[in-house]
């Protein structure tokens, strides 16, 4: 039931989004030359896929975990796209692609091995990471590896089509705070 409602948003939101999302990648190309933003991150089963956003961060920016980034790696179109969450509008093509859900756990990168070791004792990764969920609703981001996995296996285990909603509705209003990085 959850991968055919999240089939009809994606796909409904790409189609109802796409010139937001054509003046987003515009903008983009004039901020950086390099307006989406491609990284390997741990998927389902502990695979890995590549996750789409648009870029927020100068191009030649580490990868590593926003809450490891430095604020002055961040463009001025980056503040805004990271605030209003404009930055998550591409992965509706990994939500289309079956590599995540809308609702789920947000997937990290390979190199954070402590919140790899807290979620896959808790089987966070039997599920499909999401552009959103428990977690951000409650501003709680991967700096927290422990707790992070702790919320997102409440999520999974408390899931239902009405909470699924929940989640989507809360993140549109605005509820949380989207990736923290460093001042």
């Amino acid at each position: 039931m959850i991968r055919i409602l999240d089939f009809f948003l994606a796909s409904v939101g790409l189609a109802l989004l796409s010139p937001l999302i054509f003046l987003v990648m515009v903008l983009g190309w004039f901020d950086t030359r390099s307006p989406l933003f491609r990284q390997e991150r741990v998927g389902l089963g502990q695979q890995s896929f590549i996750l789409v956003k648009f870029r927020t961060m100068r191009p030649d920016t580490a990868s590593v975990a926003s809450h490891l980034a430095d604020v002055a790696s961040i463009t001025p179109l980056g503040h805004f796209l990271r605030r209003t969450k404009l930055d998550e509008l591409p992965q509706f093509w990994n939500v289309l692609k079956g590599e995540m859900s809308m609702v789920g756990p947000r997937p990290n990168l390979f190199n954070q091995e402590e919140l790899i070791s807290a979620r896959d004792a808790l089987d966070v990764y039997s599920v499909r990471p999401g552009i959103t969920g428990l977690a951000q609703i409650k501003d709680i981001d991967m700096s927290t590896p422990d707790l992070l996995a702790k919320t997102d296996a409440e999520m999974i285990s408390t899931m239902t089509v009405f909470n699924y909603f929940k989640y989507i509705f809360l993140t549109i209003a605005g509820k949380g705070q989207g990736d923290r990085v460093r001042r």
